[in-house]
């Protein structure tokens, strides 16, 4: 396969119609093919570094080509490209890209081909109007998938490391043209100066030693003997003799040498300024604009798939791409099929789940479009959407199941002699107890194996919360001392610098110590100083806009059973009664107020923290992104007394800070190994990805509105983790 010689340079025009009849050429198949481009490239890598090599052994010899040198003062980038290609294309990836049948990158996926041409027909110079307009001229005949789409810098950078190795082996057989010339000019110069009457033997040598005499030769052996001895002039007149046999001249081959160097040098500095390009590249964007899925997509009767954050659209064109890897249809039908189904339920209810194209790619809708699609569903996925829909079914009777076997395996190996009926129920309730734990581990991690974590499609609010998803960020909490005030106040602005957003707000949910009286010494100036900072965050930030910060302060009530003044129901009844201030009742509840409080009925969702957590930057939008999906919003069931869909709470995962972690023993002891670094320590919790419930301890989101109602008439269905 030979692809890279130096093609025909076309104008932007040209090279369309060259991408148009490229696709009209091409023989696809979606077998497996094999996998070629990973040896191609250790080939490549092994050729790079032997020719980087002599260069550098020649370079204090004589003076490098400007090809060479660009080749050793660049070949750190070359081998970084080579280093990035090994880890990101993963071995037999390659195989599951469609494949060409003919022609002279047969057997090698087609992207490979394409991304070749493209880098023959510019000279190796990439840029984004030829590869946008280059990719989507192919496409106007044959549509690429999305595969090959994401594939597409790999193959890019595949195919500029294979044309500059073909280029470092031609530089360097060039320098080893013109290090033989001039070993024979010096050769000759020195029996011309010691015995010319052996000079021409010399000649004769040298024309016996079999070499070609290339451009490179020539120019080298021509440029050295220029206002030399006289001598020269037999070897000269051979060298000619020979050049015109083949119907050439020197003068030729000095011009061809010069036009070759000249070209080597375009192409080299062509191909390293393209590596550039492709790292500088926002391929994300190229793939959106590329992908013809997308663009269907973007036809959602719900208008929220263009609305999400980048990390949904792009599970949802997995999803498309999966479906379409077990079907018969291509990926742009399937994701025409969820479409047309979306707009059959769009003429119902605009504002239904099963409006928004979503709801068959990732909710309940998904095994409609599978049967539309004729999806082969394997052995495996259908065990694991049995359990998914039998969880509790499958966690017990897992559990009991081993639990069983474990038992009775060990009182057949270990009998007792002669036992009596009353040891035998012990010995069993023994080993029920002591199975019950490897039961549940073991069930444990099976569910791991079978259940993958999913992340919760997001809205896109990077640029900016709406009106009708307002935030209010508490923290829950208790005034105890100036100095904890203080660290409350400052720990408050941080969050707002970390989150700063038009309808993002702020409070502090407040109580005082518990006591044996309803007032003690010291409390007004508490509060006071609570109050104080409050109205300095306002005054500093809110800029002629509503207020930013709130604080709100709830009196002692007596508690009979714990015969002290304390705060109701502490913290569960700081966020009841707060829920219920925001929808306008209970204010009566708090004795300070400090805030705009024309802003409390908009507040769409709250965010609870706990004194010392942190709530890191713009994560708040993620938060709120995610309530605002319309397959996440809580739709509440007033006769089960719950959320029956979408999340009314939901909880992020919650990692103990390297700081914290020794601030106590009790803190050392569950904060795990916090030296190790925590992105490798992360796991999934199995209750929460088989159940998709789970514990809210006290850090989260929670829509108002659902809350309330929730908890009010019933338990709610509860978190989901993001």
């Amino acid at each position: 396969m030979d692809i890279f010689t130096h093609g025909e340079l076309l104008s932007i025009s040209a090279l369309e119609q060259r991408a148009r009849d490229l696709a009209s050429l091409h023989k696809v198949t979606a077998r497996k093919g094999p996998d070629l481009l990973l040896p191609k490239l250790a080939a490549n890598e092994a050729l790079l570094r032997a020719s980087n090599k002599e260069l550098l052994a020649s370079q204090d010899e004589r003076v490098l080509s400007p090809a060479a040198e660009w080749l050793v003062d660049n070949f750190y980038l070359i081998e970084e490209q080579i280093r990035m290609v090994r880890r990101h294309l993963p071995r037999g990836f390659s195989r599951e890209l469609p494949h060409l049948t003919a022609g002279p990158c047969a057997q090698h996926p087609r992207v490979y081909e394409i991304a070749a041409r493209l880098i023959t027909h510019v000279d190796g110079r990439i840029d984004q109007d030829h590869l946008t307009r280059f990719i989507a001229a192919y496409q106007s005949v044959s549509p690429l998938k999305l595969g090959e789409l994401w594939a597409m810098p790999i193959m890019l950078r595949l195919a500029l490391i294979d044309a500059l190795q073909r280029i470092s082996t031609a530089v360097n057989a060039r320098r080893k043209d013109r290090a033989l010339a001039s070993k024979w000019v010096h050769q000759m110069l020195d029996v011309a100066e010691t015995n010319p009457s052996q000079l021409i033997v010399t000649v004769a040598e040298m024309a016996r030693s079999g070499f070609t005499p290339t451009s490179a030769f020539v120019a080298e052996f021509w440029r050295l003997t220029q206002e030399k001895s006289p001598a020269f002039t037999l070897a000269l007149g051979w060298i000619e003799n020979r050049l015109a046999a083949d119907g050439s001249s020197v003068e030729q081959m000095v011009l061809t040498e010069s036009q070759e160097q000249a070209a080597n040098q375009v192409s080299v500095g062509n191909a390293i300024s393209s590596l550039r390009f492709l790292d500088a590249t926002d391929w994300q964007e190229f793939v959106e604009q590329q992908s013809g899925v997308e663009t269907v997509l973007r036809t959602d009767p719900a208008a929220m798939y263009a609305d999400m954050d980048f990390a949904s659209r792009d599970a949802y064109r997995h999803v498309v791409e999966r479906i379409a890897r077990n079907s018969p249809v291509s990926e742009i039908d399937v994701a025409q099929m969820a479409i047309d189904l979306a707009r059959r339920k769009a003429g119902q209810s605009a504002e239904a789940p099963a409006a928004h194209v979503g709801y068959y790619l990732l909710a309940q809708g998904l095994a409609e479009l599978e049967v539309l699609a004729q999806v082969r569903i394997s052995v495996w996925e259908r065990l694991h959407r049995q359990l998914k829909q039998r969880p509790l079914t499958f966690y017990l009777g897992g559990i009991g199941l081993v639990c069983a076997l474990t038992t009775l395996t060990m009182m057949w190996l270990f009998p007792l002699d002669h036992p009596s009926p009353g040891s035998q129920v012990w010995l069993l309730l023994l080993l029920l107890l002591c199975a019950s734990q490897l039961g549940v581990s073991m069930v444990n991690w099976f569910a791991t194996l079978l259940i993958r974590p999913r992340s919760l499609p997001r809205l896109d609010f990077s640029r900016g919360i709406p009106d009708d998803h307002r935030v209010l960020v508490v923290v829950p909490t208790m005034l105890t001392s100036v100095k904890g005030i203080e660290h409350l106040i400052e720990g408050l602005e941080v969050h707002h610098l970390a989150n700063r957003d038009g309808n993002v707000f702020f409070a502090l949910l407040t109580d005082l110590r518990d006591a044996p009286e309803e007032h003690r010494p010291g409390d007004e100036a508490l509060i006071e100083q609570a109050r104080e900072g409050i109205e300095a965050l306002n005054a500093h930030y809110q800029q002629g806009g509503p207020s930013k910060f709130y604080l709100f302060h709830r009196p002692r009530h007596w508690n009979e059973q714990e015969h002290l003044w304390m705060g109701y129901e502490r913290k569960r009844g700081k966020l009841m009664e707060l829920n219920r201030a925001l929808r306008g009742g209970g204010r009566d509840e708090f004795s300070v107020i400090v805030g705009d409080l024309d802003q409390l009925p908009h507040i769409k969702y709250v965010i609870t923290l706990d004194t010392d957590t942190q709530l890191p930057r713009d994560s708040a939008r993620q938060l709120a992104g995610s309530m605002g999906h319309i397959l996440n919003r809580a739709v509440y069931d007033a006769d089960k007394g719950r959320v029956v869909s979408g999340y009314g709470l939901l909880q992020p995962r919650v990692a103990v800070s390297l700081p914290s972690a020794g601030r106590s023993r009790f803190a050392r002891l569950f904060a795990g190994e916090s030296g190790i670094d925590p992105y490798t320590r992360t796991v999934s919790d199995v209750y929460q990805d088989l159940f998709e419930e789970g514990s809210f301890i006290g850090k989260g989101i929670y829509d108002v509105d659902a809350f309330e109602a929730a908890v009010v008439t019933g338990p709610p269905k509860l978190l989901h983790v993001i």
